[in-house]
């Protein structure tokens, strides 16, 4: 069974069609790449899948149940994860906290209760060690590379055992070094069976990870095919409207 499902999804504001009849499945552990121009609707069409737009048309299914979503909230506690581009940490705070950012563990009882920061503190070093990143549960994000933050913001995915995660543009504006480590972050989440869309413009970086890539022009699907089926000319061609529809 297919972990998230799209028929016949469209959006429009008023006369602008931002999303036209766009249908693909997506399995566990499966990594697709959505790839567009900007305007072609890959943003619209994430932020459907996240809760934060109500589909003009279509349906779409998590795990073979209607995925109805009126809030990014429902999305999350349906198991939709999603990596922002600016990634949404809190630069004043440690790795750990925000990992557990409106999560938090507490201990005691009634009014009496804490923080429980060794709990929290123990539980991010696990997964952090788990993603096999040298992210620190007491180190400050505002003193973190691209790559350890990116970490971090995986990270609260994974505590939330997510079903799948939305990364917009992960790799954008960090150093090779750093995309190497996003890249390998993804693999981590793709090996514990957590379905990715990666949203990127770098098309080295789907080609390295993505099992799949779709692309969007204009609102419309007009690929999906397997990536060792296709190439990074033929994505191209598709995306500048060279090559048309495959």
């Amino acid at each position: 069974m297919a972990v998230l499902e799209l028929a016949n999804i469209s959006k429009h504001f008023g006369a602008i069609q931002a999303v036209n009849d766009v249908s693909f499945s997506l399995e566990a552990g499966e990594v697709v790449g959505l790839m567009g121009d900007n305007g072609a609707g890959k943003s619209t069409l994430v932020k459907m899948i996240a809760g934060n737009f109500r589909p003009s048309h279509g349906t779409m299914q998590l795990d073979g149940q209607d995925l109805i979503l009126h809030k990014p909230v429902e999305a999350r506690q349906r198991g939709i994860e999603i990596v922002h581009q600016d990634l949404a940490l809190c630069n004043n705070l440690t790795a750990a906290a925000n990992v557990f950012l409106g999560r938090e563990i507490r201990r005691g009882f009634g009014p009496l209760r804490i923080l429980d920061y060794k709990t929290m503190y123990r539980r991010a070093g696990e997964i952090f060690r788990e993603l096999k990143s040298e992210t620190r549960p007491r180190d400050l994000v505002k003193q973190m590379s691209g790559g350890q933050r990116q970490a971090v913001a995986i990270a609260r995915t994974m505590l939330a055992e997510a079903k799948l995660v939305l990364m917009d543009e992960p790799t954008a504006a960090i150093s090779v070094r750093q995309v190497a480590e996003v890249l390998a972050l993804i693999r981590q989440l793709r090996d514990r069976g957590i379905a990715v869309i990666l949203i990127s413009h770098r098309m080295p970086d789907v080609f390295s990870v993505a099992d799949r890539v779709i692309v969007m022009r204009r609102g419309r699907k007009v690929a999906d095919k397997q990536i060792a089926a296709s190439s990074p000319e033929e994505v191209t061609g598709l995306i500048t409207g060279a090559i048309e529809q495959v």
